[in-house]
């Protein structure tokens, strides 16, 4: 193959990955609002191993172990990232439906608490 076709191959794959972490990062998300109902902590860090062992697992070279491993580390703070940000929200938009708010509209609408 060609450097060129090389890198068509890399910019599919690049567009498959990217599609891929989207539904991940969906999973991550929905995985966010059950923890919230059932009041899970976000960071699990069992289930991490087990996502780790998983990943080495299913891995068939040529990247080693490690390095695959540090991609995931990545790639779960990312999620996690997610889910807190998920968390955030839901609070954040419950503490205004229940009308306590957050003092960041009380703010900008220039009243006091």
């Amino acid at each position: 193959m060609t450097l060129e076709e090389l890198r068509d191959q890399i910019d599919v794959l690049d567009r498959q990955l990217v599609e891929l972490l989207s539904e991940r990062a969906r999973a991550a998300q929905m995985i966010g609002h059950l923890k919230a109902a059932t009041s899970l902590p976000v960071y699990e860090p069992e289930r991490e191993k087990v996502i780790y062992a998983n990943v080495r697992a299913a891995n068939k070279g040529p990247l080693p172990d490690i390095e695959l491993t540090h991609i995931y580390e990545r790639i779960i703070d990312v999620m996690r990232a997610l889910q807190r940000n998920e968390l955030a929200s839901e609070k954040n938009a419950l503490a205004i439906a229940q009308g306590h708010g957050t003092g960041a509209e009380a703010r900008e609408t220039g009243n006091k608490q």
